[in-house]
């Protein structure tokens, strides 16, 4: 049980260790009244007792260290990446998105390379939403932005990064930009329909939409991760086996770079658990402050110069 004092303040001096799991419970709870309180359904002037117990201070039991690539790794994990691993993997190094995110990007709506930017979306009516809900738009590097223009060659619609076998694939699944996609799932859910005698349930339709991204060939998150874990076994870091760790580097990186604390907040597109407004977490100051987009990309570029990544690309270029 959790320790509260009786000012309603998690006990600091005595606060237990909790599972990962129970935290991921008083979240979800803290999460549901911000909910209720937001649509008038608990009584005037209650407030959400979860919010007075500071969960994301609480420590977590055998929380396991998060280890980052020292320069060398970094450098040996590009190495091994053949011609359709490197795009994917510098993406997630140079932008610090999520592997769901980078499975979901769709051409031509979600790239720009011609501004350099990448954005990302909620695609609730292709069965998909960003995992906090949060769209953001991420500034591209130069050197990114040459990659990706080689990497997708005259293509312009569907997924920006497909799995292997769909990459000389051209047909009427992959032809269509984002509304004709949307259209498409449509009826299948529809004709999907007709052949049951009960509704489709909200798991059946997101069944459906999880085959339909397979058909037009995205990557499945599952299979970022495969590759990842191949290529630390190939540079014997077998300890290695969340891409996820790609997005940390990119946080520490910006923090090493002294990036604006907003901007920060901005580009990893984070949000407290159970809060949906910007910049919660740092104070209202946030609401007041707007981020313009040239900022974000001088700050974006300045501390991924140094970056073993940015430098591995630029050779890249000029030898594939």
């Amino acid at each position: 049980a959790l320790q509260v004092s009786p000012n309603g303040h998690a006990n600091t001096a005595k606060r237990p260790l909790m599972d990962k799991g129970v935290r991921y419970v008083l979240e979800c709870c803290r999460a549901m009244f911000n909910h209720a309180a937001k649509r008038r359904h608990l009584s005037p002037y209650a407030e959400n007792p979860f919010r007075t117990v500071e969960i994301d201070r609480i420590p977590i039991e055998q929380a396991r260290p998060i280890e980052l690539f020292t320069a060398e790794q970094e450098k040996a994990f590009l190495e091994e990446c053949d011609d359709w691993q490197f795009p994917l993997f510098l993406t997630l190094m140079l932008t610090g998105l999520r592997p769901g995110e980078l499975s979901h990007l769709l051409l031509p709506e979600d790239l720009d390379l011609e501004t350099g930017w990448l954005k990302v979306r909620n695609k609730p009516k292709l069965g998909w939403k960003v995992k906090t809900r949060n769209e953001r738009d991420i500034p591209l590097v130069p050197v990114l932005v040459e990659v990706l223009r080689r990497h997708l060659g005259d293509r312009r619609v569907g997924p920006v990064f497909r799995r292997q076998r769909f990459l000389q694939v051209s047909g009427p699944a992959l032809a269509g930009n984002r509304k004709h996609l949307e259209q498409e799932l449509s009826r299948r859910v529809e004709n999907e329909q007709t052949t049951r005698a009960t509704l489709l349930t909200d798991k059946e339709k997101l069944r459906i939409g999880q085959r339909w991204w397979q058909e037009i060939g995205a990557v499945p998150e599952d299979r970022i991760r495969i590759e990842f874990m191949h290529l630390t076994k190939k540079i014997g870091l077998t300890g290695f086996t969340a891409p996820k760790m790609l997005r940390h580097m990119f946080a520490t990186t910006l923090q090493e770079g002294r990036v604006d604390p907003l901007i920060r907040n901005e580009l990893m597109g984070h949000v407290a658990a159970g809060e949906r407004s910007a910049g919660h977490g740092l104070s209202m100051t946030a609401v007041y402050t707007h981020t313009r987009p040239e900022t974000k990309r001088s700050q974006l570029e300045e501390a991924l110069t140094a970056r073993v990544a940015v430098e591995f690309a630029r050779r890249w270029l000029q030898t594939s």
